[in-house]
């Protein structure tokens, strides 16, 4: 995964957020912090800590769709966190720098080799962020839990290149990703174990078809 700070050397990180106006605050541990979120011309960068990203459903049910840690980036246009149905939270005390938008994409600074490297790696993470929310929409079209497991499996087998897969998620956040109930999702597993379709051993799946 890439980093936001890739090919930038330690001693120029911090002229850089010095460059484009970064704010540097400090947040204790299990603070929320969405209010500083909800600016779409607004992204974040953990320099230090972890925050976890909590939706609220209409139920009050409390799920966790992202958990953050050093030089990971977040905000309302690389991550859907714009809304009053997520908080944000810090696991342990937690350092972010905050920048605009417009601090970054309206200056000249194109002289600077880390300022251009940064500007790349933005991109990149911004692209992959966008490619991973068309990949769920594209699962979520799907009408039944068999196929939306099938069209997760299938981009899943497509970026390993493997007919095996081995899930980096609990089976439980991964009926939260399907947005199906864990109890129909684990019936419809074994349905698929015993059609022929998958071979199931803890968290590694192996796509027989």
């Amino acid at each position: 995964m890439i980093n936001i700070f890739n090919g930038i050397a330690t001693e120029d990180k911090d002229k850089l957020l010095k460059l484009i106006e970064a704010d540097i605050f400090t947040f204790k541990k299990e603070l929320t912090i969405l209010s500083r979120s909800k600016n779409d011309n607004t992204f974040f960068i953990i320099l230090s800590g972890c925050i976890q990203i909590i939706r609220n459903d209409y139920n009050g049910n409390r799920i966790i769709t992202n958990e953050l840690y050093e030089n990971d980036v977040f905000g309302s246009t690389i991550l859907s966190v714009s809304n009053s149905e997520y908080d944000i939270i810090t696991k342990e005390d937690t350092k972010i720098a905050i920048i605009e938008y417009d601090r970054v994409i309206l200056k000249d600074y194109n002289n600077c080799i880390f300022y251009n490297k940064f500007i790349k790696n933005l991109l990149q993470i911004t692209s992959n962020s966008m490619k991973l929310k068309n990949e769920r929409i594209e699962i979520l079209t799907k009408k039944t839990i068999r196929n939306r497991l099938l069209e997760y499996f299938k981009i899943s087998s497509k970026k390993s290149g493997s007919k095996k897969i081995y899930l980096q998620i609990s089976f439980t956040e991964l009926a939260e990703y399907l947005a199906t109930d864990r109890s129909a999702m684990t019936r419809e597993l074994k349905n698929l174990k015993d059609e022929g379709f998958i071979e199931i051993i803890g968290k590694k799946i192996t796509l027989l078809y």
